[in-house]
């Protein structure tokens, strides 16, 4: 058992850190982004920054374990209890070995579940070459075969196995010997059911193909079961989210402070973590309420600090490094300060004027204020005919675009069908026509990944989408190219 001071003095013995969830999911850190401090009652505050904001944990226990560190935490009310494994970046040639190993061991569990489920031969277990996160299954009923595709890692999301999936059976039907033209796509309880979802947005003829399993673990041992295939209509029979967006939010002492620095490049964003400091688009400072006291921290990418009065001129020397590298008229387009975060970039453009990208869109003045961990939608407007329009942007090739966006489009329809949207007047009494939102997807012209047309066939025709090219030079003037749709 370790006391919280020599928790400290371990930490601060490695620069660098990778915590390890039991979700499999990892991130790093700086021995700097993570906190030991007092709370409560005589408890000891766990806490770490990361890209959505400031966490605290009551640690309930620490363990020295060879090179790592076993940390057991709680949330509040001692519920979420979760154990994390910090572990040093040397050591990082070792885990990946330990990983792999892992996911092998969890690719066969699930084939073993599949032979006793479904009463077939396993002809092939492997991981997938790109990344090794995805288990390729190949099994065989009477002389047809079918694949499997399962995330072992439990931190893949569905666009991104769905995209691996159609890819890949494509690539498996034209195959002229043996072509394979059935798909199954296995994942724990949450990640089925989302998958399910998206699965409803398919053409016919994809989900025909694909077929969306789910990994039940309420029978000793484990079984697969397969889900039933939706349509889009089904969809809209469950509860839709309720938005929690506040009429007028206002930002804290602190972050009018920063803002003051540099007002017309400098935007907030506010979520429940606290608020988001934004020069064009790129992060730099959070603020967040610790017991009752404002704190900030400032910092680009991993290099984050504690920001205080003693310090705040590094602060002003970041605003003055970022007014000379992040504008268009950049001394250095390969500064890291330039190419960071380009689509929040283009974002923070078209916030000011939604114009420049369709001169009939009017942005939502409240929606983009507020942003919670699960809203990805880059930008919400309503055309002047009344139709809801989802603005998805990039600045690199990205093969998940289409159906991200296509996921955004299904959330956010529920919304406008349920009401929501409308109740929360986001659009200053405009009324939204009671008809599909429209899905704009907009890149630089050489931004759009090379599948994308292909992808975009693969969605029902029920869902309208809109290709906006965009100037290469956008960062000196966004300026629509070419449009189809």
């Amino acid at each position: 058992m370790v006391n919280p001071d020599e928790l400290r003095s371990l930490i601060d013995a490695h620069r660098e850190w990778l915590i390890v969830r039991d979700s499999g999911r990892s991130f790093a850190l700086l021995a700097s982004e993570i906190e030991i401090g007092a709370g409560d009652r005589g408890r000891t505050i766990f806490g770490f920054l990361d890209e959505t904001g400031f966490h605290s944990w009551r640690l309930n226990a620490a363990e020295v374990a060879g090179a790592e560190l076993s940390i057991d935490v709680a949330g509040a009310f001692a519920r979420n209890q979760e154990k994390f494994r910090l572990v040093p970046r040397s050591s990082l040639a070792d885990l990946s070995a330990e990983i792999e190993l892992a996911r092998l061991h969890k690719a066969n569990e699930i084939a073993a579940m599949i032979e006793r489920s479904f009463a077939v031969k396993i002809v092939r277990v492997e991981l997938n070459v790109e990344n090794g996160r995805l288990a390729q299954i190949v099994f065989e009923k009477g002389k047809e075969q079918t694949v499997v595709l399962a995330d072992v890692t439990g931190s893949l999301t569905p666009e991104v196995i769905l995209t691996t999936a159609i890819l890949w059976l494509d690539k498996l039907g034209l195959r002229r010997k043996n072509p394979i033209n059935d798909l199954l796509i296995a994942g724990e309880s949450r990640q089925a059911k989302n998958l399910q979802k998206l699965h409803a947005l398919l053409s016919d003829r994809w989900k025909a193909k694909i077929t969306i399993a789910e990994i039940s673990r309420k029978t000793d041992p484990p079984t697969i079961i397969e889900l039933k295939k939706r349509r889009i209509g089904e969809l809209w029979r469950e509860k839709a989210k309720k938005l929690n967006i506040p009429r007028e939010p206002r930002p804290s002492d602190t972050a009018r402070r920063i803002i003051d620095l540099s007002p017309a490049k400098i935007d907030v964003v506010f979520s429940k973590q606290g608020e988001t400091l934004r020069f064009f688009g790129l992060p730099f400072a959070r603020v967040r309420s610790v017991l009752g006291e404002e704190r900030a921290w400032c910092g680009t990418g991993k290099q984050r600090r504690l920001l205080a009065d003693d310090n705040w001129n590094e602060l002003v020397e970041l605003v003055r490094d970022l007014e000379r590298y992040r504008n268009p008229a950049s001394e250095n387009h390969r500064h890291e300060l330039y190419r960071s975060s380009p689509e929040s970039w283009i974002e923070s453009i078209l916030r000011r004027d939604i114009r420049l990208l369709d001169a009939n869109l009017i942005l939502s003045p409240i929606y983009h204020q507020f942003r919670s961990s699960n809203d990805k939608i880059d930008l919400l407007a309503l055309r002047r005919d009344g139709r809801l329009v989802i603005v998805e942007l990039k600045a690199h090739p990205d093969r998940e675009m289409v159906f991200q966006a296509a996921d955004y489009w299904r959330k956010i329809e529920l919304q406008r069908r349920r009401g929501v949207l409308a109740e929360a007047n986001l659009f200053d009494g405009r009324e939204i026509a009671d008809k599909p939102a429209l899905i704009y997807l907009a890149a630089p012209a050489l931004g759009f990944h090379r599948d994308f047309e292909f992808f975009a066939r693969t969605l029902s025709p029920e869902i309208e989408l809109w290709r906006f090219e965009l100037h290469q030079e956008w960062r000196r003037s966004v300026k629509v190219i070419g449009r189809s749709g």
